[in-house]
């Protein structure tokens, strides 16, 4: 793993407070959703899964290119990553593809429609916090 650089866009934080920080991302999108805010709730919960993926890219001395910089690159990468789980990529997949409410189509929400959208950023920070796990475990 790369040393902390507070300069760098990446290893600013290690990648264990990446996906602690993904955490209280998370939290933000529940509140959101809480107040019916689904345009929030599923922008925080984008933002969730991205900052916990921060997290597996900051393992590697340099991250790996198909995740792109911004969170929703990083989930299009996942969404595409042939080597991580299926559940992981169709979490990724969900978010990309589940459109923000609010613009010209108005789209019917409900809180099993929220739960799904929460349920896919947890699935996706779970893929990434069991990577950064292995990797401190061996040393990496």
């Amino acid at each position: 793993m790369p040393p902390r650089d507070p300069d760098h866009w990446l290893y600013r934080f290690t990648p264990r407070e990446w996906v602690r920080a993904s955490l209280g991302e998370l939290e933000q999108a529940r509140a959101a959703y809480t107040r019916r805010n689904a345009r929030a709730g599923l922008a925080g919960c984008r933002r969730a899964a991205g900052v916990a993926l921060n997290g597996l890219l900051a393992i590697a001395d340099a991250p790996d290119a198909r995740y792109g910089r911004s969170y929703m690159d990083h989930l299009q990468g996942l969404a595409n990553d042939a080597d991580a789980p299926e559940a992981a990529r169709e979490a990724a997949r969900h978010l990309l593809q589940t459109p923000l409410p609010g613009g010209e189509v108005v789209a019917l929400r409900t809180p099993t429609v929220n739960t799904r959208d929460l349920d896919a950023a947890e699935t996706v920070m779970a893929h990434a916090y069991a990577l950064v796990v292995r990797a401190e475990e061996s040393g990496r």
